[in-house]
């Protein structure tokens, strides 16, 4: 199966004074599905382990795919599908990135994207194909029932916005994501 989410493995050159990582080379992540043009890219650092950012979504016409890495701690990265009449709709896939590892994930249009640090200090950047755009910026709210994510929390529970704190729940949430075809079926390393 073709799943739209990938697992981008990046090539990292390590010597005794650290390491050296192609964090982007499109011709090579345009062959493992990363299909973005790239508009804009953004940063985020959390203090605590256990801050939650999302279950976030940009609507057409200014949806975003999303190319997400950790360069400082770790994170479990998500990506939930939202594309009306998927059979996976309302599923997820889940991969742990971190400044260790390199990997990096790709989250394309009509999937919600969430993450939670495993580590205090720790920063996350991505990539995304669309502009900010506040009039289409909307979520999930993280501990949705019907979604069935395990997060691994503190026991002081999550650190979160006050955006997320008040979004939708998937049952009351309509789409305006266009099913393509191609379940979420895992997701596609590379």
């Amino acid at each position: 199966m073709d799943s739209p989410v990938r697992l981008i493995a990046t090539r990292r050159f390590a010597d005794d004074r650290g390491a050296f990582t192609e964090t982007w080379v499109e011709p090579r992540w345009r062959a493992q599905g990363v299909d973005g043009a790239f508009v804009q890219d953004n940063e985020s650092r959390s203090i605590r382990a256990g801050t939650i950012r999302g279950i976030h979504f940009q609507a057409p016409p200014h949806a975003q795919g999303k190319l997400v890495r950790c360069i400082a701690g770790r994170i479990l990265d998500y990506a939930i599908d939202l594309r009306a009449g998927s059979p996976t709709y309302g599923t997820h896939v889940s991969a742990e990135l971190s400044a260790d590892n390199g990997r990096q994930l790709w989250v394309p249009e009509g999937f919600g994207h969430a993450f939670v640090t495993l580590e205090p200090e720790t920063v996350v950047a991505y990539k995304v194909t669309s502009l900010y755009a506040p009039d289409a910026d909307g979520g999930i709210i993280w501990d949705d029932p019907d979604l069935g994510i395990d997060w691994p929390l503190p026991a002081d529970g999550p650190t979160l916005s006050a955006k997320d704190e008040r979004l939708p729940r998937l049952k009351d949430f309509a789409s305006p994501f266009a099913y393509d075809g191609r379940p979420l079926d895992g997701i596609q390393e590379g």
